[in-house]
């Protein structure tokens, strides 16, 4: 039998692109000159740093991007200042090259005027950021690694292999909604192609058609790994074909492919729409970091270097303009004193007795006050001192009306979307089912079906491009549809949205809302039943809150769009059936972050709880007939759990108990009972009861699901106890 094959073709393009003399000439002299002294530059800085790194100045990795240099400055030398960027832990050349471009004065040449102060400024802050210290451009928080400076365009550099690109997705996410021309390019190497969410950043970008440029640096290998042991198919600008995304492939080596291939791309979006991939051919002269070869760890031979070392750019691209009769050899020989003296005016300003190996060492008066190590985890809320703090108990009930709980969560976030034109909603089916899985989103495609996104199976991917967007300008709400889902996206929620702002010097807004249902309970079973509160409180970049009534929902949400910080929003399926009060009008309140609330007055015992376990201890109390009072946290995390009500109750009642439904593992009560041992024990006259889940995940055997979350019958027995410990005697039993 014959089987009929017929070959396939797609209709997605795929160039090489070389470059002529002819090319060369028709760039303007003055910009050849300019990318000229910026290949010396980088090269000459780069060399400094390693010899600083040798001598022990360098606290952390150096890893250096000699030999790839070309690439970048052509490239971005096509970029302007309004177009964004970012990269991974090798980012000094891509860095310099953006924050020098945007620094250079309109006409200069660097053969016919002196050195820009802007420049000089480039240098200098920049060093000083790798050194650690305070002048850098994150205040020394970043080092080598997180490099970011958002006037220029550069949005953050990215030590996670991968993690940096579906930010750029999201940059220019951001840019197109707002109908800008800009475009974002990710730069990252042949070891993150193999990553997964580069794929899942690629195709984003292909079916939302954003200007997005992903550009990889192909030197070969990733750290020792030849990418023929990490890929069959190592034609690596093949990646992007099979998702729509056109590519270019070029000499690395040269400045002017990689100018031209930058350009091309560019015009490829103003005329077909983005993305576009391009893959720079080139390598990397020394290890992975520190000044060593790769020959010196034996996964290089010296005859591979020696052959790549022969197409320097640094040597090259001189000859070629030489060649050329761009400039003469005399200009290129005085462009190298040029470069050490900025670099050295720079590192001497930061580097006491500079050059003197036995005597040099960190200015002292520039590293960071150890005071300052957790400021910029988060903001002060600054943002939110407009808006009308209100509690239900103070709003007439002439002017209250019933609603049900599901019903809220939809009408408050279309008031916000009203509110907040920068405001998009991205998820998976949020765009469906007459408003998601659970009508979180009812009636918002009708007004606003540009900003509510359905999203490919892909939570990593659109978490790190909501990211991307947010700090492009947007307010992102990202419903991830059930909380186990975050495990997919840790490395977006953890690594990410929780550290960007402290780790780049805290200066800025990061303002993203997460929205994810718990459903313990429903029979879903172990991996579609987790509560994250826990989890998210492992990281304090985030504010979590848990309402636990309708009220407290429409008042904590509208406090958490307008948050300039990462807010996670827990809601609880055991809540959507259940109504309650809320104003009838007027929703324009806000609950502050921070404020727990009296659910029950009482004082035998205090118990702090939240969710849908509030009206369960309520209930279960009067029940039992105990004088208890029922705190309702509605704050979980641990910055900002209320300790001033907590206190003043264990104050009153002299006893302590959490209560929570979810799993013991990720519990937060853990860490609330090690808190309030440490800031309550004088208060406190019987040791603190946790009340909690099983160990286990629930299953969906729905006895033994019920087994696994805490219950009534543990509640009130645990209560009971205390109280009789105590000597209390409950009204009635």
């Amino acid at each position: 039998m014959t089987v009929n094959l017929e070959p396939l073709k797609t209709e997605t393009p795929w160039w090489r692109l070389t470059v002529a003399d002819e090319d060369v000439r028709a760039i303007e002299p003055a910009r050849l000159l300019v990318i000229l002294e910026q290949l010396f530059l980088i090269r000459r800085f780069e060399e400094k740093l390693l010899e600083l790194s040798v001598a022990g100045i360098l606290h952390g990795p150096a890893h250096s991007s000699i030999g790839q240099e070309g690439a970048s400055v052509g490239a971005i030398s096509a970029l302007r200042s309004q177009d964004k960027i970012n990269g991974t832990h090798r980012m000094h050349h891509q860095f310099l090259a953006k924050l020098l471009n945007h620094a250079t004065p309109e006409g200069y040449s660097p053969l016919a005027a002196g050195v820009p102060e802007a420049m000089q400024e480039v240098v200098y802050r920049t060093y000083a950021e790798i050194l650690g210290l305070s002048p850098g451009y994150g205040g020394g928080r970043g080092g080598s690694m997180h490099l970011r400076n958002a006037q220029a365009g550069v949005l953050g550099s990215n030590a996670i292999v991968g993690g940096n690109l579906s930010h750029a997705v999201g940059y220019a996410f951001a840019d197109k909604m707002r109908g800008s021309d800009a475009v974002s390019v990710a730069f990252f190497g042949d070891g993150a192609v193999q990553s997964g969410a580069t794929y899942e950043a690629m195709n984003l970008a292909a079916l939302y058609g954003t200007p997005t440029i992903f550009f990889i640096e192909n030197n070969l290998y990733a750290v020792s790994t030849h990418v023929s042991e990490q890929t069959r198919e190592t034609r690596l600008s093949a990646r992007g074909l099979s998702l729509g995304v056109p590519a270019i492939e070029f000499d690395g080596m040269n400045p002017i492919a990689a100018r031209l291939a930058m350009q091309e791309a560019v015009e490829f979006i103003r005329r077909e729409r983005g993305p576009v991939l391009l893959e720079a051919q080139l390598y990397r002269y020394r290890h992975q970091s520190g000044p060593l070869r790769g020959s010196a760890f034996g996964y290089r031979d010296k005859d591979e270097e020696e052959a790549w070392m022969a197409r320097d750019a640094v040597q090259e691209f001189p000859r070629l303009l030489e060649r050329l009769g761009i400039v003469a050899a005399g200009d290129v020989a005085a462009l190298w004193p040029r470069v050490d003296g900025i670099l050295d005016n720079a590192l001497g300003r930061l580097v006491e007795h500079y050059g003197d190996e036995k005597k040099q060492r960190i200015d002292p008066a520039l590293w960071p006050d150890p005071a300052e190590v957790d400021r910029g985890i988060r903001g002060d809320l600054g943002e939110l001192d407009r808006y009308e703090v209100r509690e239900l108990e103070d709003v007439p009930r002439d002017d209250l009306r019933e609603a049900q709980f599901v019903e809220v969560i939809s009408e408050a976030m279309l008031r916000n979307m009203n509110q907040f034109e920068n405001l998009f909603i991205l998820g998976e089916d949020v765009h469906r089912l007459k408003g998601g899985t659970a009508g979180a989103t009812r009636n918002i495609g009708s007004h606003f079906p540009d900003r509510l996104v359905g999203a490919p199976i892909c939570e990593n991917g659109f978490t790190g491009l909501a990211l991307g967007a947010a700090l492009n300008g947007m307010r992102p709400v990202v419903e991830i549809m059930y909380p186990d889902f975050s495990l997919v996206a840790a490395d977006q929620l953890f690594n990410q949205i929780s550290k960007v702002r402290h780790m780049f010097g805290g200066s800025f807004p990061v303002p993203i809302v997460v929205r994810s249902r718990v459903s313990a309970g429903t029979g879903y079973g172990s991996q579609h039943s987790m509560d994250a509160s826990g989890l998210f409180a492992l990281y304090p970049g985030w504010r979590i809150v848990a309402p636990s009534r309708p009220y407290d929902y429409i008042g904590l949400l509208n406090a958490a769009v307008a948050c300039d910080d990462p807010v996670l929003v827990v809601e609880y399926n055991d809540l959507f059936k259940q109504r309650g009060l809320v104003p009838k009008s007027d929703w324009n309140y806000i609950v502050p972050f921070g404020k727990a609330r009296i659910a029950r007055a009482g004082d035998d015992c205090t118990i702090l709880t939240y969710g849908s376990m509030v009206d369960r201890c309520c209930r279960i109390v009067e029940q039992g007939g105990m004088d208890v009072e029922v705190v309702d946290l509605r704050t979980l995390d641990p910055l900002g759990l209320d300790w001033d009500l907590i206190e003043s109750s264990v104050r009153k009642t002299n006893c302590l108990m959490i209560v929570e439904q979810t799993a013991r593992g990720t519990s937060i009560g853990s860490r609330i009972v090690s808190d309030a041992q440490f800031r309550l024990f004088d208060w406190l006259d019987h040791e603190i009861v946790h009340v909690t889940g099983s160990n286990a995940a629930p299953v969906v055997s729905e006895v033994l699901e019920r087994a696994a979350l805490a219950s009534d019958e543990q509640v009130g027995a645990a209560l009971s106890a205390i109280l009789k410990d105590r000597g209390i005697t409950p009204a009635h039993t």
